[in-house]
């Protein structure tokens, strides 16, 4: 009897709203199985899921939320994988933002005293409509309290003054705290709470002040758990916590890396690539894999990385009906190396079709078990429809659809990027030559499409979402015929070879456009590995190249020059395009005159609060000119995933810029003065982020990081590579012998050396971060 809803969940780190999930209409047990991955800052201390109940006119509606701790998530190393109860929202909870303070006790014959210098807040909750607050502070000590003035409609108040309270001289022995707390002053009603921040009293009693930014706190954990009242959400949640080192430090493990595909010993050879396999876990290979790819591609060497592995694959299989049907190593990079370089191939070759799919909303069904008939009348003015006339033109609309994705596909050659091409070259290579029997003739198209269409293309159809080709996921009746596509697209790269000894044997209406495009992929695959295989000329260092359009799309800008009044309807709309060299925007796709601005000349990539302009997910970029002047151009998405999108992509092109700003304003200049901070200089209030907001394959090339990974995976594994090496050390001491030769260390106890090295220098940066102390947010 409950109304169904429409529901999505929002991801968050205090009140900053980081990620949302894809709306699911009409359904109060949604499942959404999306991912992602947040760079969060070292000193976050907690994450909160907000499901929410989506209304197209007015707010969302809050169902219910879970809060989980740093400490919380990173007590399972393995993640969190549970359900989880939502629990009601409570606004004294939903606190963000950090105090400056400086106090002190003061001893003097005549009185004694509690000094405390309120100093400045960042970053605090908005309380009120306008997305701002009206903050106080008030100080409490036993039964004294102080309060400073109040400062209207900032995030971002300063207030330099100096309360004291006088104590009696008994106080000094008392164990209590001092408690500094925040609040939004409201000229009706109670003042909102804003944070609190408590302070041991015998911390006081030392000589000098204590002062430092302090983060705020709620007033404390009195969320009730429903008892499932109000639903529960299941999450997989790990924390991945690492320390970075300099580059120096990796370098001996990169060099081992690199040895492993460049070194002229045979390929059965042990190398520091197989030595990882076999620690590696399968829980963590696409980790690893993915890693390993960037690390390759940042080196130039993608290309032996892969015909490495996949030589290896292919020299260690006897049946050709099992090459590359396991998760092996090899595996899942061609897979990560095909998201790395090939997906705005993929949306280039598969948007139109899925566009044209998602539109139409045809109800399309083939099972005679699944055929519901209530649903077909929508399909026809002439009344009920049989079965055989719901069957006929779903074969009709899946021929039309599978027609233009195979057509799609098979006329792509060009747009193919050379590197991916190469790769599948070698991939042909290897395989003709370890199945060269006539019988065996298929097998080397069938290593190349059962990567290119059962593993890239079918999954990009099944669930266009994960792919950035969709925003949103798709209905029940658009699910249900891109399954279909899928399972066609999956006989096409199965070349035919199996269709008939299927159970679903009601799929057959598609066998004969299935045989029929057969030899067209043969033509297409034989014109795919036509290229000179001299890797030369082939890019493989970067992700991104000049050429290639990182992200493009249809946003709404507005360039501040000066600081005059900016409205609201000062916003127009343009569409943008950003490459690894320039952010550029035309009135439309098609517009010859755009307007550019050079990557290099970006400093910060930052949100904008929303009272700003009144307006939700405005980002701001600002820019500095040869001349050292700064230019903010104001940029509004349509929601905050865009948001993240676009505020990730161009801090990733821009992520080795030298002149980048300390600090921003998250507000705009009226009036002669900011709105965040309602000060009238130009230095900023709040932190930049120099962090990208994504982690997937689309992120920079780092090579510290990715090394770091590794380093923790062969580390998990040490006892085992302290096996192997023991192995290897005796085989190595009867080759010295009995050849008289001295081979050096084996590779195990040349990984194993690397690692100790590591794990000598992290506990030499941890020494020394202790001694030089942590911030005083951390101690209390």
């Amino acid at each position: 009897g409950c109304a169904k809803k429409s529901i999505n969940v929002r991801i968050q780190a205090c009140v900053t709203s980081l990620f949302r999930t894809a709306t699911v209409w009409k359904n109060l047990s949604p499942f959404w199985g999306e991912e992602y991955t947040l760079h969060l800052p070292m000193g976050f201390h907690s994450l909160s899921f907000h499901v929410m109940d989506e209304d197209t006119i007015g707010y969302d509606d809050v169902i219910g939320k879970i809060t989980l701790s740093k400490e919380a998530i990173g007590s399972q190393a393995k993640g969190l994988d549970c359900w989880l109860n939502l629990t009601r929202v409570d606004p004294d909870e939903e606190v963000q933002g950090e105090i400056h303070l400086s106090l002190e006790l003061l001893k003097v014959p005549e009185k004694i005293s509690l000094r405390c210098q309120v100093i400045e807040a960042r970053d605090l909750a908005p309380r009120d409509i306008s997305g701002t607050s009206d903050p106080f502070t008030r100080v409490i000590f036993n039964n004294h309290s102080a309060e400073t003035s109040i400062i209207k409609k900032t995030r971002f108040p300063h207030w330099a003054e100096t309360l004291e309270l006088e104590l009696d001289p008994e106080e000094l022995s008392e164990e209590g705290t001092v408690t500094v707390e925040v609040w939004d002053w409201d000229m009706v009603g109670k003042n909102d709470f804003l944070g609190k921040v408590e302070i041991p009293f015998a911390c006081l009693h030392k000589t000098p002040p204590l002062e430092g930014w302090f983060r705020l706190l709620p007033l404390g954990n009195n969320e009730v758990d429903a008892g499932g009242k109000l639903g529960a959400l299941r999450l997989k949640v790990r924390l991945v916590e690492d320390r970075i080192l300099p580059s120096v430090y990796y370098q001996p493990l990169i060099h081992l890396l690199v040895e492993s595909v460049i070194s002229p010993t045979e390929v059965e050879d042990s190398s520091a690539l197989t030595m990882l396999e076999e620690v590696n876990t399968v829980e963590s290979r696409q980790d690893v894999a993915m890693t390993l790819v960037k690390i390759y591609l940042g080196q130039g060497l993608v290309v032996p990385f892969l015909d490495y592995l996949n030589t290896r694959e292919v020299n260690h299989t006897t049946d050709p009906n099992t090459l590359f049907r396991s998760n092996s190593l090899s595996s899942k990079a061609m897979e990560q190396f095909m998201k790395a370089v090939g997906m705005l191939y993929l949306h280039e070759v598969l948007k139109p079709v899925i566009n044209r799919i998602f539109d139409e909303k045809k109800y399309i069904e083939l099972d005679p078990c699944k055929i519901d008939l209530n649903r077909t009348r929508r399909i026809s003015f002439k009344g009920a429809v049989s079965e055989a006339e719901v069957r006929d033109s779903s074969v009709e609309m899946l021929q039309s659809y599978l027609t233009s994705i195979i057509e799609s596909i098979v006329g792509s050659v060009d747009q193919c990027p050379p590197v991916m091409r190469v790769a599948f070259k070698q991939l042909h290579k290897r395989v003709e030559e370890q199945f060269s029997e006539p019988e065996n003739e298929d097998v080397k198209y069938l290593a190349i499409s059962g990567f290119f269409f059962l593993r890239f293309f079918a999954p990009a159809i099944l669930t266009p979402k994960l792919f950035q080709l969709r925003d949103q996921h798709a209905d029940t009746r658009t699910s249900r015929t891109l399954l279909l596509l899928a399972k066609a697209l999956q006989s096409v790269g199965n070349l035919g070879l199996q269709l008939g000894h299927g159970k679903e044997q009601w799929m057959a209406p598609l066998h004969p456009i299935i045989l029929r495009s057969v030899a067209s992929v043969k033509d297409f695959l034989d014109k795919l590995i036509d290229i000179d295989h001299d890797t030369g000329e082939v890019p493989q260092r970067a992700v991104f190249m000049p050429s290639v359009t990182v992200k493009e799309g249809y946003l709404h800008k507005h360039k501040a020059e000066g600081p005059q009044l900016l409205s609201r309807f000062a916003f127009k709309k343009r569409y943008f395009w950003l490459t690894s060299e320039t952010l550029s925007y035309a009135k439309t796709s098609d517009w010859q005159v755009r307007s550019s601005i050079p990557i290099q000349c970006v400093c910060a990539v930052e949100r904008v609060d929303e009272n700003a302009f009144q307006q939700q997910n405005v980002m701001q970029v600002i820019t500095q000119d040869n001349d050292g002047q700064l230019h903010t151009m104001y940029i509004q998405c349509k929601n905050v995933n865009e948001l993240n999108q676009w505020l990730s992509a161009i801090r990733k092109v821009s992520i080795y810029n030298e002149r980048m700003l300390p600090s921003f304003h998250p507000g705009a200049h009226r009036s002669g003065k900011w709105t965040c901070c309602l000060q009238a200089g130009r230095a900023g209030c709040s932190r930049t982020h120099s962090a990208v907001t994504l982690g997937d394959w689309s992120d920079p090339l780092d090579p510290d990081v990715e090394t770091q990974t590794i380093y923790k995976q062969l580390l998990q594994g040490r006892d085992k590579l302290r096996s192997v090496g023991k192995t290897s050390s005796a085989w190595m001491q009867f080759i010295n012998c009995t050849l008289e030769v001295n081979p050096g260390p084996s590779v195990a106890a040349r990984l194993l050396a690397v690692i100790e090295d590591l794990e000598q220098a992290h506990a030499t940066f941890q020494r020394r971060e202790i001694e030089e102390g942590t911030s005083v947010i951390l101690n209390l």
